[in-house]
């Protein structure tokens, strides 16, 4: 059992990592493999809605995108994180969940029953709808998602202050013990 993690920051070790980090621990705690691609660096255009995908199990846009979406479709559950922009999620996290939508679209059954969580650190506003912009990768791919004690979110500007937030942090741990539990079940359920 494996669950892939997807750091949208553009800062790799920055506030989202390790909120990340917080809900990540559970799922290794529970015995349950993880991997965590930044997509800081990476090159991952918007989608061009060219359809290209439909049939070729994944994109066929040339750059960062193919590696991670395979990973993503072999992966039993999925951990987004983004920093909050503007009041949402990060546009790389954005253009990734935007094309993976699509190649899932022309290559149906890609996610169905994976189990999956979103974080999101914020300075003061916006995290919500970074989170629910994420969740909603999941409700339309035939997903399920788990949930938490609280909103899935923690605050934090300069680097490392995330750490300061208590309660964002247990909240994340609580969603990462959750989708551990969750992919256990479903395991069974299979």
């Amino acid at each position: 059992m494996k669950v892939l993690a997807i750091n949208g920051s553009a800062r790799r070790n920055g506030n989202t990592a390790i909120l990340l980090e917080a809900a990540l621990a559970p799922l290794r705690e529970a015995g349950i493999e993880t991997e965590t691609v930044a997509l800081a660096g990476k090159r991952i255009g918007p989608c061009r809605a060219c359809w290209g995908c439909a049939g070729r199990r994944n994109c066929v846009q040339p750059d960062d995108f193919q590696a991670i979406f395979e990973k993503m479709t072999a992966a039993d559950g999925l951990l987004f994180a983004s920093p909050v922009y503007l009041a949402n999620l990060s546009s790389s996290m954005q253009a990734l969940l935007e094309r993976a939508a699509v190649a899932a679209d022309g290559n149906p059954g890609r996610f169905r029953r994976k189990a999956g969580a979103s974080l999101a650190v914020a300075h003061r506003a916006g995290a919500l709808h970074a989170v629910d912009a994420m969740n909603h990768f999941f409700l339309n791919r035939d997903c399920v998602i788990a949930g938490s004690t609280y909103w899935t979110v923690a605050y934090g500007t300069a680097a490392g202050e995330v750490r300061e937030d208590g309660e964002g942090l247990r909240t994340a741990r609580r969603a990462g013990e959750n989708l551990a539990w969750l992919l256990r079940l479903m395991e069974k359920e299979a």
